[in-house]
């Protein structure tokens, strides 16, 4: 059945329908107006005149920054050891995480630490160590090359004062930080593994080198690498019955995990004391050995029979 409608009613319901009758209809936005090239016209003129080679070359500040910051974070950050450098394709990584662990029996992971932050101060970067185990010495640190100037030495008491002093300190611009945990057992609890997912994150934020010491593995799967430190043989100066004194010490490194590199490769870290030897000067062992120039093998060839520039000391005749 129709019904006939007027178009007064219509209208009213219309106007019951329409809650908002004053309300402004909505229009459309005007196009942006075009954003300017952040290049100068006097650059953007000189590469028009230019062949397609040289105009590749031809950078402003802004691009030239750029380039230099990836230049920089490809770069490594070399320790000065050729044995450990040798299993990270040239040194620590910047921008990633390292790890390297070592069990009580195995010697070198400190002396690793040292040389690092040796090599980075000299050659002018900010360094810091985060020493939980508590085995900084300054005097015996500035003895092996490091510039205590560009050190910051922090002492935290657990292991988690540790990683939240990394990931604040990572974050203001530091090239190298080191996270040495001592010896075993480690202070304070284990802190969880997003930790050191954070840690890795920031490290790759602000192109920093990171080092993790440790005497058992922690990072997981958040580290770049893992290196560990496994048998060690000790090298000693005398026979029989009299003193004898530490000479050096050889230990072997296995690369456990790389995730751009093939796994399983191991080379020989070898480690001299100078202090004690004969003609070395000082009679004192300072604790630190210092790394004389290793060879293709990882060997010393200090290390294989007497020392340089030193005789062999002669027997006393019998009375």
């Amino acid at each position: 059945m129709r019904v006939p409608v007027t178009a007064r009613s219509l209208d009213s319901q219309y106007r019951l329908l329409d809650l908002w009758p004053e309300r402004p209809r909505p229009a459309l936005v005007p196009d942006p107006p075009p954003v300017e090239s952040p290049q100068r016209d006097e650059v953007t003129k000189l590469r028009a005149a230019l062949a397609g080679t040289a105009a590749a070359k031809v950078m402003n500040a802004t691009e030239l920054m750029q380039a230099l910051e990836k230049v920089r974070r490809e770069e490594s950050l070399p320790t000065t050891l050729a044995a450990f450098d040798t299993l990270l394709g040239g040194g620590l990584p910047r921008g990633k995480m390292v790890e390297l662990t070592g069990r009580r029996s195995s010697v070198g992971r400190f002396a690793v630490a040292i040389s690092a932050l040796a090599a980075a101060t000299s050659m002018g970067e900010a360094a810091v160590l985060v020493d939980l185990g508590d085995h900084f010495d300054p005097q015996v640190a500035e003895a092996d090359g490091v510039d205590l100037r560009r050190l910051l030495w922090i002492r935290p008491k657990t292991l988690k004062q540790a990683v939240m002093s990394v990931e604040m300190i990572a974050a203001t611009g530091f090239q190298l930080v080191v996270l040495d945990l001592g010896l075993p057992p480690v202070r304070g609890r284990r802190v969880p593994a997003a930790s050191w997912v954070r840690l890795a994150r920031t490290a790759e934020a602000h192109g920093t080198a990171l080092l993790i010491s440790s005497p058992y593995p922690v990072t997981g799967t958040a580290s770049e690498a893992v290196i560990v430190a496994e048998r060690t043989r000790l090298q000693w100066l005398g026979r029989g019955k009299s003193p004898r004194l530490l000479a050096g010490a050889t230990t072997e490194l296995r690369l456990e995990k790389h995730r751009h590199r093939k796994a399983g490769e191991t080379t020989r870290l070898s480690l001299q004391v100078l202090e004690g030897l004969p003609g070395g000067g000082s009679s004192e062992f300072l604790g630190v050995p210092r790394v004389p120039p290793l060879n293709g093998t990882g060997a010393s060839e200090e290390l294989r029979g007497t020392p340089r520039n030193s005789e062999e000391p002669k027997k006393r005749p019998a009375r």
